[in-house]
């Protein structure tokens, strides 16, 4: 049984709360730590473990798990500091903090691993970016291991994670925008929303699984359902024109600037 304290119970939080006990209940034993009575008994009547008292949490568990906002990280550490011993494993998920930082702050020596998810942990389908430093080598697989139960990892250098912030998470919503407009589209062209929205969903899980189950280019999956003065051409060649690819790509960058801004 691993026992884990979740610091912190906003959308990232409460969606690997979720996805942990969606997928591990049997093997994990968790609780949410909150500021607030209010939202303590919100998550209680919701089915999980919360509680206001932090030192307790984390003197149950083995893994603790940082999950605030990079503006609430400092002000946590402090009212924590001198409680991480030498048997717990740190696992954060704050933007924009490194390990350096979270080390000094927290008083440590305990091994820290840096993690990347976004909110789709709640249903096992995160994709989540990983970094350690050399002298976690041991920790930082038993994190990746915990993280694989809630959806596919990767490995990264902690200079990378910047980028992980943006295409990990931030992706999240610029995929969800894009479902959204496809499905506007679908309206627009004779379905009802209320049809139209699982449509480009599901079309949007299937061209996903094309990429990562067989392992395919997309420019390839393309070519495939794309024929001489076809509909799919003229689609291709409208959205390139007004900036498809080019929006995305800029909104990707602007992400990256203003996560660099937050560090």
């Amino acid at each position: 049984m691993t026992n884990i304290a979740i610091l912190g119970a906003g959308n990232i939080g409460k969606a690997l709360a979720k996805g942990f006990l969606r997928t591990s209940k049997q093997e994990i034993q968790l609780q949410l730590v909150v500021r607030r009575e209010e939202h303590r008994q919100s998550l209680l009547q919701e089915g999980y473990a919360a509680t206001l008292d932090a030192s307790a949490a984390i003197a149950a568990a083995r893994v603790v798990i940082l999950a605030v906002t990079p503006g609430q990280i400092a002000a946590l550490n402090s009212s924590i500091a001198g409680q991480i011993k030498d048997h717990h494993f740190v696992i954060s998920a704050v933007s924009s903090v490194s390990i350096a930082t979270l080390r000094n702050q927290l008083g440590t020596q305990a091994p820290i691993v840096r993690v990347m998810p976004n909110i789709a942990a709640a249903i096992g389908q995160s994709m989540t970016a990983l970094a350690w430093e050399d002298r976690d080598a041991t920790a930082g697989p038993e994190a990746d291991r915990l993280f694989q139960r809630i959806g596919k990892t990767m490995i990264i250098k902690e200079n990378q994670m910047m980028a992980a912030t943006v295409l990990c998470a931030c992706s999240t919503a610029f995929f969800l925008r894009a479902i959204r407009a496809a499905a506007q589209g679908g309206t627009q062209i004779g379905f009802h929303p209320e049809e139209a929205l699982p449509v480009a969903a599901q079309v949007a899980l299937g061209a996903a699984g094309l990429v990562l189950e067989e392992a395919a280019h997309p420019e390839t999956e393309i070519d495939r359902v794309t024929t001489p003065q076809g509909s799919t051409i003229a689609g291709l060649i409208e959205m390139e024109y007004n900036g498809f690819s080019s929006a995305l790509i800029r909104g990707m960058v602007t992400s990256h600037e203003k996560t660099r801004g937050l560090s």
